[in-house]
């Protein structure tokens, strides 16, 4: 299975036996992980931020693990260190759970800085740095984070450059009352329902194919202006003190293919780019003061930036491209 449009389809059925709702997280999950990019999960506490990371390691058969962030997690509890063997004379490498192909850090804000920056080259590089041995990471390698935004108390701010190592943000919401009223129902005939219940349905090298597919996808001079358009206003805009960084021109570029890939075409469209503009933008604007003050949301001032620029005129024809 190497097309990413059966791939995501494999993993959104099964993954929706469980979830209901949230599939634009899923394809977003999707997305990073075709793309080799990571993912930030944010709600308030029950919304199933980190069942959707579980039913997607699931779905995938990926190796799991999760790290439950707290203010005396410390770096090696998170890339391992070397132990001193007693019956061997000598010291012996203890891999931390960073070394799996999906790594949950969940309610990353819990924890220090010092902490949080642990995941840094990780997330950049693809390997770690243990006493001065640099190791690599197995491949796929992906990051989901979660963070609740209401709990203040006991928490750390993540700095820029962390945020900015997220290729997408999604924000998890409550559910609409007639999702509620269908998960009440499904939960009630099936008690035992949960991550558990899911089955790999795609493997590693399905994943790995299909990143190669989404490398291929034809991305036009014209997109590759909007993009620079997008992440220049947000430079310019007078709500913003420091706009999007060159890394979010590549987390469009990069997610852009994805998206259009699992939509089964072989060319990013301009609405592509704008679809994604709100995941790849809203956690890396540092607003202004006075943005700040009158109490104005990153996701109005993106929504203010998307309808700045102007959406260029697409010459290829949608219905004729389509990815095997």
């Amino acid at each position: 299975m190497s097309s990413p449009q059966e791939v995501f389809e494999a993993i959104r059925a099964e993954a929706g036996t469980v979830l209901i709702g949230n599939e634009d997280i899923i394809e977003g999950l999707t997305i990073s992980m075709l793309t080799g990019g990571h993912t930030l999960l944010e709600g308030v506490p029950g919304v199933a931020k980190t069942t959707i990371a579980t039913l997607f390691a699931r779905s995938t058969g990926l190796q799991y693990q999760r790290i439950q962030m707290t203010p005396d997690v410390l770096p090696a509890d998170i890339t391992g260190t070397h132990i001193y063997r007693e019956n061997l004379g000598e010291f012996e490498l203890q891999r931390g759970p960073v070394f799996a192909n999906l790594v949950l850090a969940d309610e990353i804000n819990r924890a220090t800085p010092k902490t949080q920056s642990a995941l840094l080259e990780a997330m950049q590089e693809g390997n770690v740095t243990i006493e001065g041995d640099t190791l690599e990471l197995p491949k796929p390698f992906m990051v989901v984070a979660t963070q609740n935004p209401i709990e203040q108390e006991g928490t750390f701010e993540l700095p820029e450059a962390q945020r900015d190592r997220f290729q997408l943000k999604y924000v998890v919401d409550l559910p609409q009352r007639a999702e509620e009223k269908e998960m009440l129902k499904r939960f009630d005939s099936s008690p035992a329902l949960g991550p558990n219940s899911i089955e790999r349905v795609v493997t590693a090298g399905d994943l790995l194919a299909a990143r190669e597919v989404v490398n291929e996808i034809y991305v036009d001079e014209k997109v590759h202006e909007y993009i620079l358009d997008l992440v220049a206003a947000t430079r310019e805009s007078e709500a913003v003190e420091h706009g999007a960084s060159p890394r979010a021109s590549l987390a469009f570029l990069n997610a852009g293919k994805a998206r259009a890939a699992i939509r089964g075409r072989d060319f990013v469209t301009p609405d592509d780019v704008k679809a994604l503009a709100p995941n790849v933008l809203i956690h890396r604007l540092i607003l202004g003061t006075e943005a700040e003050l009158s109490g104005r949301s990153r996701k109005e001032i993106v929504n203010e930036i998307l309808g700045s620029v102007s959406i260029p005129q697409q010459d290829l024809d949608a219905d004729e491209a389509t990815v095997g």
